[in-house]
């Protein structure tokens, strides 16, 4: 008699801590990781993101606009140069050439 106590009890205490364990562990690791991993993940991806993001875009960047200015500015320098340069020896010898005939 005494034997079949021990047995049901053990039983019904491995049940009981195996349903309590599991509930409370599954719990407990639920709200722990929910806010481990936000505190962490909003922390270390802010700080990450933000030094990666300085770091390609300050890269990128000068990059993108040496290469942007440099074809730029030597494309548009020298369309305007010409144009202007034309322009302005045209009237400048025209007006030489005009000078010269008056006399």
């Amino acid at each position: 008699m005494n034997n079949i106590v021990v047995i049901t009890l053990s039983i019904y205490l491995s049940i009981y801590l195996s349903i309590y364990l599991s509930i409370y562990l599954s719990i407990y690791l639920s709200i722990y990781l929910s806010i481990y991993l936000s505190i962490y993940l909003s922390i270390y991806l802010s700080i990450y993101l933000s030094i990666y993001l300085s770091i390609y875009l300050s890269i990128y960047l000068s990059i993108y606009l040496s290469i942007y200015l440099s074809i730029y500015l030597s494309i548009y320098l020298s369309i305007y140069l010409s144009i202007y340069l034309s322009i302005y020896l045209s009237i400048y010898l025209s007006k030489v050439f005009h000078s010269q005939t008056n006399f």
